[in-house]
């Protein structure tokens, strides 16, 4: 009898533990945990490797990566450090693809606009890099996530960064924002006076084919919002339907008190693990938590610099 009774007692409380489960710690939204991170886990922008680029509409600031495309992005520093955009055009907005710049007459030597001083005409491609070179010196924070493109994914110095460890090579993924250098049929045709946005869902197929330079910052939607081209890839077949650039210098060029106070967060910080975390475990407003993220869901956040 006592035996019984014990059994039904035991029964009851697993009957109440599975009817009633303890709920989980509340969990930090994003918001919540870039409030509480340390002044430590911020950076300022580079002025030699950040470009701002001015439309009538506002400014889109861009920042490079010298570690992954080191002769482009001297090339680019050239090109704007001479003026080289100042006054041309945005070319081409294809839908869900990108957003593209550059010389209306690039394409005829007759008319096209000559490089400044400094500024090569022909460069090397650089689809990826060795390995080694973004090791814990870029901070690499390789993300647990699965990838359907890439062995091993993750994020050095900001940038989304896939790799091949058995190749022994990484390159810069083409995710949302990532700024990469327009090429011709030849491999080695980029020269970084034709650049573009990713606007659009991540085109990863893109990636090892095309020299990527950068990542829009800011200004995102000034680039991702225009109207589409008509003609074929969304190029505009009217000058008119162009929008211009008044301007895209190098931020080392602007006077110190105009340049735009912004700070990115570090990828090798606490802050960036538990942001991460917080998008693979949802809480709040979400009934179903993926516990997965992929690279390109994973936007490396900014802030103003605070006072």
């Amino acid at each position: 009898m006592k035996n019984t009774v014990l059994v039904l007692a035991m029964a009851g409380l697993m009957s109440a533990a599975l009817a009633a489960p303890p709920k989980p710690p509340a969990k930090k939204s994003s918001q919540e945990i870039l409030a509480g991170s340390p002044a430590s886990d911020w950076r300022a922008l580079d002025p030699h490797n950040t470009l701002l680029m001015e439309l009538a509409s506002g400014q889109v600031i861009i920042e490079l990566a010298p570690r992954f495309a080191p002769a482009h992005v001297a090339n680019i520093r050239a090109l704007a450090h001479g003026g080289y955009w100042d006054g041309l055009a945005i070319l081409r907005v294809q839908d869900n693809f990108v957003t593209q710049w550059g010389d209306p007459d690039g394409e005829d030597a007759a008319k096209a606009r000559p490089l400044p001083d400094g500024a090569a005409s022909k460069l090397p491609a650089e689809f990826s890099v060795p390995l080694d070179n973004i090791g814990k010196s870029a901070g690499f924070a390789k993300l647990a996530d699965m990838d359907g493109w890439a062995p091993r994914t993750g994020f050095a110095e900001g940038f989304p960064v896939a790799a091949d460890p058995k190749a022994g090579k990484a390159w810069l993924a083409h995710c949302y924002g990532m700024v990469g250098a327009g090429r011709s049929d030849t491999i080695d045709s980029s020269n970084g006076t034709e650049l573009y946005v990713v606007i659009g869902q991540a085109p990863r197929g893109l990636d090892l084919n095309i020299t990527v330079v950068g990542r829009v910052l800011k200004g995102m939607e000034l680039l991702s919002a225009l109207p589409r081209g008509t003609a074929a890839m969304g190029f505009y077949d009217k000058p008119e339907q162009r929008t211009g650039i008044q301007r895209i210098r190098l931020l080392a060029d602007v006077p110190a008190a105009e340049r735009p106070a912004l700070q990115v967060l570090k990828t090798e910080s606490a802050t960036w693990t538990q942001l991460l975390d917080s998008r693979r475990f949802r809480g709040g407003w979400f009934v179903h938590s993926p516990g997965h993220i992929e690279i390109c869901s994973a936007t490396v956040p900014t802030r103003p610099a605070p006072p």
